[in-house]
């Protein structure tokens, strides 16, 4: 390769669409794209099985496409020499084609952002980072948003973005004089159960993604998760068919339905859309826009429409936004100084917990969970049993197909543990085991009873939610949003908060040793 080269463009694994600002000016003559698979980038958390064959197989497809239309490209697989770092590997890259600029997007995570400018500095070349016109907002109008602010709010965010974007809005005022259908859509499936589910469209492996999953297999064949299930879609075709599938089978029932759970049915009626748009398989706008189309035709409820648009354009653009305005500072927080380690079944689902069981078996099948398994199961028991947020934060990351740094850190450690201490939402997700029983079928069968705190019985998230509120009685008891929930620990006695704080103390001791589930009586 002649020194001349101008531009290396550094496409990262979860930065796939064409359209993206690090191809503008793109001259075939005198740049190279440059993209690679490593080992570190697995192994940075203990990724999921699942998660990596994503990444591998949506690169490679991507790479092919540049390919087809003629696009000069550094390409390297897993498999192929080289560091297993990534960073390194692109070292190696940038003395060995002296390009004059490494040119790339924003990258999702602060950690490899750092380590590329460092090491185009290091090699002298200049280091050129654009922003990513894939977002519907940028990280410095949130910053603007978020100036003097010191509590940031989604729904408040969510308001802004509705105003600003002019989606479901009228003359000024929101579509149907409200901002948000939440009563509507907490709905529980009750005994009945959900009935017949419409299936999401399958992706059977192509030839391309059955060799990432061999390479994944072979290269990682002691990282959790399997491979039988994988059926992602891996190219901007998948994606936009993912989508269609979702609008006619499963958006009109989405809104009501978005927070149940229930035995065996991991898709339910959501939209399997995240991996995509975070692989930039399909943007939030496109996503949006159909949806919005299908409120406008009165194939789907205002309710179900705004829930839905509400993920995209409140939760996921704000969760980013939050990220990067601090995210060295969010890594580190722990407000609640938490500091017990995560339990072994989170990484086998071995458990007797009927509804962690069932949360991280699928997990661990599928690669994924919706937000109230992550958030009110997973999460909430995690926050509960007093885990060092670092340690869940690197099990969300690992676990997840659609995890990526920038949207999985608020929501773990701002949203579901609470780690930075009321600056992303105002109070703890803390609830006992009767929201669970309230909200699926978990606890039918379950040999724990969810009203039981004390007792050989007794369900551990109850055991633990109480735990939870005496431990911070003070800091909660006089929250505004907060204290009607504190204050129930007034009906107990001193011997009813003693017996649960024994209790509790069991079951710490139990999974700090590596135990899977509550000793036995």
């Amino acid at each position: 390769m002649p020194s001349g080269l101008r531009h290396l463009v550094v496409i990262l694994g979860d930065q796939l669409n064409r359209d993206s600002q690090a191809f503008d000016d793109f001259d075939a003559t005198t740049d190279r794209v440059w993209m690679a698979e490593r080992r570190g980038e697995s192994e940075h958390v203990w990724s999921h099985k699942a998660r990596t064959a994503l990444f591998l197989s949506a690169m490679r497809h991507f790479a092919a496409s540049l390919r087809d239309d003629g696009i000069p490209l550094s390409y390297t697989r897993i498999t192929d020499a080289g560091p297993d770092d990534l960073v390194a590997h692109l070292a190696e890259a940038l003395r060995t084609l002296r390009p004059r600029r490494v040119v790339l997007v924003k990258p999702g995570e602060e950690r490899l952002r750092e380590r590329i400018r460092a090491a185009a500095g290091d090699c002298g070349v200049d280091y050129v980072e654009r922003p990513d016109r894939h977002f519907l907002v940028s990280t410095d109008d949130f910053a603007t948003w978020a100036k003097g602010k010191t509590q940031l709010r989604m729904e408040h965010f969510y308001r802004w973005m509705r105003q600003r974007l002019g989606v479901l809005m009228d003359a000024g005022k929101p579509v149907g004089g409200r901002w948000n259908f939440d009563a509507e859509n907490r709905k529980s499936f009750g005994k009945q159960g959900p009935g017949w589910l419409p299936p999401p469209r399958a992706f059977a492996p192509d030839a391309t993604t059955r060799e990432a999953l061999d390479d994944v297999a072979e290269c990682f064949p002691d990282h959790p998760g399997s491979l039988d299930a994988f059926d992602w879609p891996v190219t901007r075709d998948d994606a936009r068919l993912a989508l269609a599938d979702f609008l006619d089978r499963r958006l009109a029932a989405f809104g009501q339905w978005q927070d149940a759970m229930w035995t065996g049915e991991p898709w339910l009626y959501h939209a399997r859309l995240s991996s995509s748009m975070n692989l930039r398989l399909i943007s939030p706008r496109e996503v949006v826009d159909a949806a919005l189309e299908r409120f406008a035709r009165g194939e789907a409820s205002l309710a179900s429409v705004e829930g839905f648009v509400r993920q995209v354009i409140g939760w996921r653009e704000f969760v980013r936004g939050v990220y990067w305005l601090a995210p060295k500072k969010l890594l580190a927080s722990n407000a609640l100084k938490a500091n017990a380690p995560l339990p072994d079944f989170y990484w086998t689902g071995d458990t007797d917990m009927a509804c962690l069981k069932e949360a991280i078996g699928q997990t661990l099948r599928t690669g994924y969970a919706h937000h109230i398994q992550r958030l009110m199961v997973t999460g909430n028991f995690a926050m509960l049993l007093g885990v060092e947020p670092r340690l869940v934060h690197e099990w969300y990351l690992a676990i997840y197909v659609d995890a990526v740094e920038w949207v999985e850190v608020p929501n773990t450690l701002g949203m579901s543990q609470f780690a930075d201490g009321g600056r992303m939402v105002s109070k703890p997700y803390a609830a006992s085991g009767r929201y669970i029983q309230r909200m699926s079928d978990y606890c039918d069968g379950c040999r724990y009873d969810p009203s039981k705190a004390t007792g050989d019985d007794a369900c551990p998230f109850t055991t633990l939610y109480w735990d939870f509120l005496h431990r911070h009685r003070e800091r909660f008891r006089h929250h505004p949003r907060a204290a009607l929930q504190w204050r129930s620990l007034d009906r107990l006695s001193d011997p009813q908060i003693a017996a649960i704080r024994e209790k509790a103390a069991t079951l710490r001791a139990a999974w700090a040793t590596g135990g899977q589930g509550e000793p036995a009586p």
